[in-house]
């Protein structure tokens, strides 16, 4: 079966998940886009042959000729197009977040739970890199004892164009690792600090670069996250995880590290879509994959909840300057079935 792809969003990511599932991925067809701006819809739809271009989400949503959507909108909008397509009962591919606030998302796991089928899967594309599997499968085999700490950075050479503040370091960054350490270690987080040192002179007014984020997990294992979005010099993802036998971290981005005339060195990605190309392809194949049995594959609603959950307490913490505990229920059963 070809799942005929509806996408609300057509921007940067938007364009480049088109491009996907029309030139790399099998299974898939786009068959309908919207976007706010409506001439920048149908400039994007001038290079997709018989594409139906909608003036609204709820629209896109209700076309019979649509048997999936994909969300890649502002992210306040993304509760209102998600609740649609639950409704409509159709799947429903969510880039982070799932919203912008835990309030909405618990709509959203609710609406999910009440339909009675997994129809939403969330965008966090690290789940889906070679490296960051390759960390899961050593703790997942016990290869370096209990996990007793993990170290992270999350570095960018410049921080996006539009209105980067320092609580978006938080929610637009590190709810990465926010996700990837639930979905490491497979427990939650239950308590988070932030520590603010130094602040580079390369941040922008009002922006307080680099971060210090601490997350305590439920086992006790404690994740440090380093966020610094003026680092200059390029895209640098790290993770090391130390147990009580050894340790283990992400290798290099691209694989290569040459020596050569007394020198080590190697590739730095330039961006997010250079260093996780590859899980962005893995992620939308499987969900185009799962879309086409009608239901949702990967991260799910209850992901995405937990980590905007995470996110705002961090945010509180970062307020307070002190500890804060995550409030949160447990996980419904409904969710028991898909591993953290």
């Amino acid at each position: 079966m070809t799942v005929r792809v509806g996408v609300i969003g057509v921007g940067m990511i938007g364009q480049d998940h088109i491009r996907r599932i029309t030139q790399v991925l099998s299974g898939g067809v786009v068959v309908a886009i919207t976007d706010i701006d409506q001439a920048h819809a149908e400039r994007v739809a001038c290079g997709l042959p018989g594409v139906t271009v909608h003036r609204a989400g709820r629209d896109l949503v209700s076309d019979s000729r649509v048997d999936a959507i994909l969300v890649t909108s502002w992210g306040p909008t993304h509760e209102e197009h998600v609740l649609a397509a639950i409704d409509a009962g159709k799947p429903v591919f969510c880039e982070k977040p799932l919203a912008t606030t835990s309030a909405a998302c618990r709509r959203i796991v609710d609406a999910e739970i009440a339909g009675g089928q997994r129809l939403v899967q969330v965008g966090f594309m690290r789940r889906y890199d070679a490296g960051y599997t390759a960390l899961k499968a050593a703790l997942d085999e016990d290869r370096i004892g209990a996990p007793l700490l993990m170290h992270c950075a999350h570095r960018t050479a410049s921080p996006p164009p539009y209105g980067f503040t320092t609580d978006t370091m938080i929610s637009d960054a590190a709810v990465h690792e926010i996700d990837i350490a639930r979905w490491l270690l497979g427990e939650e987080v239950v308590a988070t600090a932030i520590l603010t040192p130094r602040r580079s002179r390369s941040a922008a007014a009002g922006l307080h670069d680099p971060l210090m984020v601490l997350l305590e997990m439920a086992s006790g294992v404690l994740v440090d996250v380093e966020v610094f979005v003026n680092a200059a010099y390029g895209y640098d993802i790290r993770a090391e995880i130390v147990g009580e036998s050894g340790t283990v971290a992400l290798g290099e981005a691209d694989g290569l590290r040459i020596a050569l005339g007394g020198r080590r060195g190697g590739r730095i990605p330039a961006d997010w879509r250079e260093r996780f190309g590859r899980a962005f392809d893995a992620e939308l194949q499987d969900w185009l994959k799962a879309a086409a049995a009608g239901t949702s594959a990967g991260p799910s609603c209850w992901d995405g909840y937990a980590a905007t959950a995470v996110a705002e307490t961090c945010v509180q913490a970062l307020r307070t300057g002190s500890r804060t505990a995550v409030s949160m229920p447990p996980c419904p059963g409904f969710y028991a079935k898909a591993p953290l």
